[in-house]
């Protein structure tokens, strides 16, 4: 009897990238670059970047969903602190809306970019996306909560003048978001786990109006898969050849899990491209912002394009989990994203506040008030049916495509 190989998920790019990008940051730290050098190190930036995602999705293939989900969501979160701390203790009096900007865009990116492209890739192969309707509530009512507190409400406080937050405000902030981030995890890994695994709705095809709910279609298609598999057991032996049918290519939900060394090299070599993001962006960032500047934009560009930057590698991610009829783990990726963004960025920046100088702007302006909330109804509405069609998927397209142009025309 043979035995399929299995092949390792490190591919030789993911081996390579990260060293090169750690030895970039090396020979780049705290030089003045020319524009050829500034290429190479952004080139290894955006390489470290898909890598540590790479591996990031390696790890989180070894411990199941959701906990996948919320390994790649943290991943990415620690790069784009680290860009935002990175650029914030450089840029001067210029950056200090830079964490506003790039927390806002990564809401606007998650919760309209990677939503919609989902909902459009899981429409145009079932016709009916669908997904679990109480798991991405929840996770929607967070984000909700953390924007309106964190990027809101300091429009309107009193006790220091401008969109900020007075030292205790912001302590209290950063305190209400790291305790929410953690409740949404507890709740997301053990109290109510299964509200946000994949819906299974049976080789592709879409629930039929007036069906039973997304979490009661997840029961009974748990039942109707064990009664199917005892099924095929029964019947294996006298079928063709004596051996049972092999899974679908494109279907790596059922992929056998990376072995714990692969696993333990992933997480290794994440730590490495992570270190390397960090002081690579620190290399380039001079860079980004004389080119924003020189351009004529605005300030709140360079918070796009660090969101854009860290958030590319997750969007492909959720798009070929999309392509698999795993909508769920799509809208985990973009929420957890959200969430982790403001549940972790708010501390941290508050943290930094401690030694960075100057003011820390947080309050968003009318035209992005106007975005979000019409965001969060939007998205409320997609989500409560748990099944959305193309409509839906336009809509929050639309509403990125009106953030990105207002962003770089205000």
């Amino acid at each position: 009897m043979s035995t399929a190989t299995r092949k390792s998920p490190l591919t030789d790019w993911t081996l390579v990238v990260p060293v090169v990008a750690l030895v970039a940051l090396v020979f780049s730290w705290g030089r003045d670059l020319p524009s050829g050098v500034v290429a190479l190190v952004a080139l290894c930036l955006g390489g470290a970047v898909l890598a540590a995602v790479h591996h990031a999705e390696v790890v989180a293939h070894r411990v199941g969903e959701p906990f996948g989900s919320l390994v790649l969501a943290v991943a990415v979160t620690v790069i784009e602190v680290a860009l935002i701390v990175t650029l914030m203790a450089d840029g001067g009096p210029k950056t200090a809306s830079l964490a506003r900007d790039t927390v806002f865009a990564a809401v606007m990116i998650t919760c309209n970019g990677i939503v919609g492209l989902s909902l459009l890739v899981g429409a145009l192969r079932t016709r009916v996306a669908v997904f679990n309707a109480e798991g991405s509530g929840a996770a929607l009512s967070t984000v909700a909560t953390l924007a309106v507190l964190s990027l809101v409400l300091p429009t309107f406080t009193t006790s220091k003048p401008g969109p900020e937050f007075s030292t205790a405000q912001l302590t209290f902030a950063a305190v209400a978001s790291l305790s929410l981030y953690g409740v949404f995890i507890a709740v997301q890994t053990v109290r109510h786990r299964d509200y946000f695994l994949p819906v299974d709705t049976g080789a592709g095809r879409s629930r039929p109006a007036g069906a039973a709910s997304p979490s009661e279609a997840a029961s009974a298609s748990a039942l109707a898969s064990a009664s199917a598999s005892a099924s095929a057991s029964a019947s294996a032996p006298v079928s063709a050849g004596g051996a049972a049918p092999s899974p679908a290519p494109e279907d790596e939900g059922h992929a056998e899990p990376p072995s714990v060394r692969d696993a333990l090299i992933s997480l290794g070599l994440l730590l490495v491209a992570l270190v390397a993001v960090v002081g690579d962006a620190k290399a380039v960032s001079p860079t980004i912002e004389a080119g924003v500047e020189s351009a004529g934009l605005p300030n709140a560009v360079v918070g796009v394009i660090i969101a854009l930057l860290v958030l590319a590698p997750e969007t492909l991610a959720a798009v070929r989990a999309a392509r698999r009829d795993r909508v769920q783990t799509s809208l985990n990726l973009a929420y957890g994203s959200a969430i982790a963004s403001i549940g972790l960025t708010i501390p941290a920046i508050a943290l930094a506040s401690i030694w960075l100088s100057g003011p820390l702007l947080l309050g968003l302006g009318p035209i992005h008030m106007v975005l979000l909330a019409l965001t969060i109804v939007v998205s409320a509405l997609t989500i409560v049916p748990g099944r959305a069609t193309l409509l839906q998927a336009g809509v929050h397209l639309v509403l990125l495509a009106a953030y990105l142009f207002l962003a770089v025309s205000p």
